[in-house]
């Protein structure tokens, strides 16, 4: 039986990204009612893993009323400006509190990103910032940051798979000012990383769907 639940959270899990893959590529439209039984069929799963990816995907707002929306430019930026505001004020909170072992797992994540595979720099860079989120200490940061995932995502790939330059060199810059407990510092460096990938993103994305 617990086997069984593992293979069903996987399955719901590839369904999931499959969709917000199709979703955020446009090969899903804008407007698309959702139908399980068509997407179980089209996908090769069954109902109960689409049914649970459909939820996520609510959970996110790619799917508002059992309809596919697609964000928007005007969506992608004022999202992340709210993951500006919010990281900004969790690096800050990080570099007063961030335990020494945290430091060591942030360092870890900007080696992996200079060394690393595509993948292994994807998974990374969603842990320096999982790590730097979670120092905030507060669970509304953590939940509206859960519910901007698939937007997340999408400027993760965008960035690492268009080699965004001196990512790596700002993640770095960072975490030396969360290790020497400068707040304000790494406040301000976080949220200027975070803009550069916003301005980076919407140029290389204006180019294809957000036009």
């Amino acid at each position: 039986m617990g086997q069984s639940l593992k293979n069903s959270r996987t399955a719901s899990h590839q369904a999931y990204e499959v969709m917000r893959d199709r979703i955020l590529n446009g090969d899903i439209p804008s407007g698309t009612k959702i139908v399980e039984e068509r997407l179980a069929q089209e996908l090769g799963y069954s109902r109960t893993p689409i049914r649970e990816a459909l939820r996520q995907l609510e959970y996110e707002g790619l799917i508002v009323n059992k309809k596919i929306v697609q964000p928007t430019e005007k969506d992608l930026r004022n999202l992340f400006q709210v993951r500006i505001l919010l990281e900004g004020f969790a690096s800050h909170t990080a570099a007063i509190y961030l335990p020494e072992k945290e430091l060591e797992s942030l360092s870890a994540c900007i080696k992996t990103g200079k060394e690393g595979t595509t993948e292994e720099v994807m998974k990374a860079n969603e842990r320096f910032h999982e790590i730097i989120v979670q120092a905030s200490g507060n669970s509304q940061i953590v939940d509206i940051l859960n519910r901007m995932q698939s937007i997340i995502y999408l400027f993760r790939k965008t960035v690492v798979l268009n080699k965004r330059p001196h990512l790596i060199d700002e993640h770095e810059k960072i975490y030396e000012a969360i290790k020497a407990r400068d707040s304000q510092a790494a406040k301000l460096l976080m949220e200027n990383h975070l803009q550069a990938d916003l301005d980076f993103c919407l140029h290389i994305l204006g180019r294809t769907n957000y036009e």
